[in-house]
C-alpha cells in the first residue's frame, strides 16, 4: 500500500478545509513534543445538537468534550478521579455529604469572559429545570433528589448531597459546565433545550475546553481551533492544546473512512477498526505506513432489546408473549455467542452475557448467570408460552395465530451492528422467531428510540463512567437511557421496581463490598428478566496516521479524542 506524497496530502487538506499550507506544519519544541499543526479526524454522523444537556449521541458528546470542561474528570485510562475546573476540594468529616470545591483561579471562557462559580450554579439549575428535560438530569441526582448548590464566592462551590453517595464527585464527570452569560436568557425563556442547535454559525458557542468551533458545514465537516484561553499546561509549562486546528470530517460509511485513512486524507477514524480491517491495517502498520493500537476488550458492547413500553405495546397482539421474560430468554439461548463473535468480529471477541464487560475490572462479575447456547431450551421456553409453528412456515405463533415476527432496526454503515443484526436474525430463525432487519442512519435511529417507534433495536451506547451508580439513567426505570422503556413515571414491572430499590441503596452505600453485593443482585435480575441482551464484546483496535503522536488511547469511545488537548502532530520525516 502506497501513501500519497506529502504535497498531495497538503493540497487535499487545503481543498477540504481551506487551510493555508503552513498551518498544517507543527513546530518542534525543545522538549520533543511538537506544537501546532492540524489533524483531521472522522465522525460517523451529523451532530444532533451542540447542547450536551439536550442530547447524548456520540457526536454531541465529542463536541462537548472538545469545547467544554467539567468540574472533575474521570480518566478513561486509569478510571481515577482528576481535578479539572475545580483544582481541589474538601469533604465534610461529620457526615460526608458536603463537598467544598475550589475553582482554579483566573479561568476564562473562550470569549475572554471570566469563569466563576455563578456559571456552575447556572449549569446545575439548567440540568435540574423540568422545562429543560435534560438528558443528564437523572445522572446528576442522588436518590432521585438534586444536589444542593451554593456559591459563597466567585471561586467556591459548595455541593450538598441529599444522602450518602458511594461514587462521590464522580457523578460530576457527566456534566459539562455551560456559560451563564450566553445561555441564561434561553433558560429564562424556556428555550434552553433549543439553544445551540446543530446549525451554522457556531459563533455563540463558548466554553472552557481546549478548542473552539470555528466552522460547521452540514454534511461535510466541523472545524475547531485552539482555545486561546484554555487553562491547561503540560509538565514543562507549555500551553495546551498542542494542536492549532482539529477538523472532524463527516464520513458516514466505514469503508470510505478506512480508505481515507489509508490514503492519508484523515488521521484518526472515530470508530475502532472492524475485524476485517485488522489484517490489511496490520500489514500497513508493519510497513510503517500507519500506527496500530490494541486497546484490549471494549468497555461497552453492542446491545439488543425489544421495546417493552406497555403504553405503546398495549394494543400490540404480540404483547402477551413479548412481555414475558421466558420469551426474551429464549432468544438469548438461541444465539450462539461463540459463533456470533466469529462471524461479527472474526474471532477477536469474547462472549458477553450482561451490560458490564471485563474491561470494567471493578464491576464485572464473572459469576453472572449465563444463557449458554441451547436452542432446544429456547424452543422449550417458547412452547411453554404456547408458541409453536402450527402452520409449518418456520415461525412460531400463539394459539390465536399471532406470529413471533418483528422488525429490528440498527445503524446503517456500522458494520458490527449490521452484521450483528444479521447474526441475531439468523440464530433466532432457527427457533422460530422472525426478524426483518432495517438499517437507518444514526440520527433517524435515535429519533425512533426516543419516540418509542420500533419493535426491536440492535445498537450501541457508551457509559460515561464505570461506576454503575453514576449511570443511573440506564439502570433506573425513570432514566432517560433505560432504553427498553425510557423515563417511566412509575416502574412498569415488579422487577424494575426491585432494581430501582437496589440501585438507590447501592448508590447510597459507602461500604465498597456491600455495593458490589447489591449490584451483583441487580445484574442477576437483568440476566433473568432479559430486557436487554448482549452477545459479544470485541477487542478494540484503533489506527491512526503516523502523523498522530502523544496519544493516551482508551478502550471506550471516543478512544483517541477523549484527551484531545495532548495529541500532537509528528514533525515531517
Amino acid at each position: 500500500m502506497n501513501r500519497l506524497p506529502r504535497v498531495l496530502i497538503v493540497v487535499a487538506l487545503f481543498a477540504v478545509t481551506g487551510v493555508a499550507w503552513w498551518a498544517t506544519r507543527p513546530l518542534v519544541s525543545s522538549f520533543g513534543i511538537p506544537q501546532g499543526g492540524q489533524l483531521v479526524a472522522s465522525i460517523r454522523a451529523e451532530p444532533r445538537t451542540f447542547n450536551r444537556f439536550a442530547a447524548r449521541d456520540h457526536v454531541t458528546d465529542l463536541v462537548s468534550m472538545l469545547t467544554h470542561g467539567r468540574l472533575v474528570r474521570v480518566n478513561r485510562q486509569t478510571q481515577a478521579l482528576e481535578p479539572w475546573l475545580a483544582e481541589r476540594w474538601e469533604v465534610s468529616a461529620a457526615d460526608g455529604l458536603t463537598y467544598t470545591l475550589h475553582l482554579r483561579p483566573g479561568l476564562l471562557w473562550s470569549d475572554g469572559t471570566p469563569f466563576t462559580s455563578a456559571d456552575v450554579a447556572f449549569s446545575f439549575a439548567a440540568a435540574y429545570d423540568t422545562t429543560v428535560a435534560s438528558v443528564i438530569a437523572g445522572s446528576m441526582k442522588v436518590g432521585s433528589a438534586p444536589l444542593g448548590v451554593t456559591t459563597p464566592d466567585a471561586d467556591t462551590v459548595v455541593l450538598t448531597f441529599p444522602e450518602p453517595f458511594g461514587p462521590g464527585l464522580r457523578l460530576l464527570d457527566n456534566m459539562p459546565i455551560l456559560p451563564k452569560h450566553k445561555l441564561q436568557s434561553a433558560l429564562d425563556a424556556g428555550t434552553f433545550d433549543k439553544a445551540w442547535p446543530a446549525a451554522p454559525p457556531p459563533a455563540d458557542i463558548v466554553g472552557t475546553g481546549p478548542f473552539v468551533m470555528q466552522e460547521y458545514v452540514p454534511g461535510q465537516r466541523l472545524v475547531f481551533v485552539r482555545n486561546p484561553h484554555y487553562w491547561r499546561h503540560d509538565d514543562e509549562g507549555r500551553p495546551l492544546p498542542y494542536l492549532d486546528r482539529l477538523v472532524l470530517e463527516i464520513v458516514t460509511e466505514q469503508n470510505a473512512e478506512l480508505l481515507r485513512l489509508q490514503s492519508g486524507q484523515i488521521d484518526m477514524p472515530m470508530s475502532e477498526l472492524r475485524a476485517e480491517d485488522y489484517a490489511p491495517i496490520k500489514r500497513a502498520a508493519d510497513a510503517g505506513e500507519v500506527t496500530l493500537r490494541d486497546l484490549g476488550v471494549a468497555t461497552d458492547a453492542n446491545a439488543f432489546w425489544f421495546l417493552l413500553n406497555p403504553g405503546t405495546r398495549a394494543k400490540d397482539p404480540r404483547w402477551p408473549f413479548l412481555q414475558r421474560a421466558e420469551f426474551r430468554r429464549a432468544l438469548s439461548y438461541a444465539v450462539d455467542r461463540k459463533a456470533f463473535g466469529e462471524s461479527v468480529y472474526l474471532g477477536a471477541a469474547e462472549p458477553l452475557f450482561g451490560p458490564i464487560t471485563p474491561a470494567n475490572t471493578r464491576w464485572y462479575w464473572p459469576g453472572l448467570p449465563k444463557h449458554d447456547y441451547d436452542p432446544a431450551r429456547a424452543r422449550a421456553l417458547l412452547a411453554g408460552l404456547g408458541l409453536e409453528d402450527r402452520n409449518g412456515n418456520g415461525v412460531v405463533e400463539d394459539e390465536r395465530g399471532i406470529e413471533a415476527r418483528f422488525t429490528m432496526i440498527t445503524q446503517k454503515g456500522r458494520t458490527s451492528l449490521e452484521r450483528g443484526a444479521t447474526a441475531i436474525r439468523d440464530n433466532a430463525a432457527k427457533v422460530g422467531i422472525a426478524f426483518d432487519v432495517v438499517a437507518l442512519d444514526v440520527n433517524a435511529l435515535v429519533e425512533r428510540l426516543v419516540r418509542g417507534d420500533y419493535d426491536a433495536m440492535h445498537f450501541t451506547f457508551s457509559t460515561t463512567n464505570p461506576d454503575p451508580a453514576v449511570n443511573k439513567d440506564f439502570w433506573l426505570s425513570s432514566g432517560s437511557a433505560h432504553v427498553w422503556n425510557i423515563g417511566q413515571k412509575m416502574p412498569a414491572t415488579d422487577w424494575e421496581r426491585r432494581i430501582d430499590t437496589l440501585m438507590i441503596e447501592q448508590a447510597a452505600t459507602l461500604d465498597d463490598g456491600r455495593r458490589h453485593d447489591l449490584f451483583n443482585v441487580v445484574q442477576k435480575i437483568v440476566a433473568d428478566e432479559a430486557p436487554i441482551l448482549y452477545f459479544s464484546v470485541p477487542r478494540v483496535f484503533v489506527a491512526t496516521s503516523r502523523r498522530v503522536v502523544h496519544v493516551d488511547a482508551a478502550p471506550s469511545a471516543p478512544q483517541l479524542l477523549w484527551t484531545a488537548d495532548t495529541i500532537a502532530v509528528a514533525p515531517p520525516r
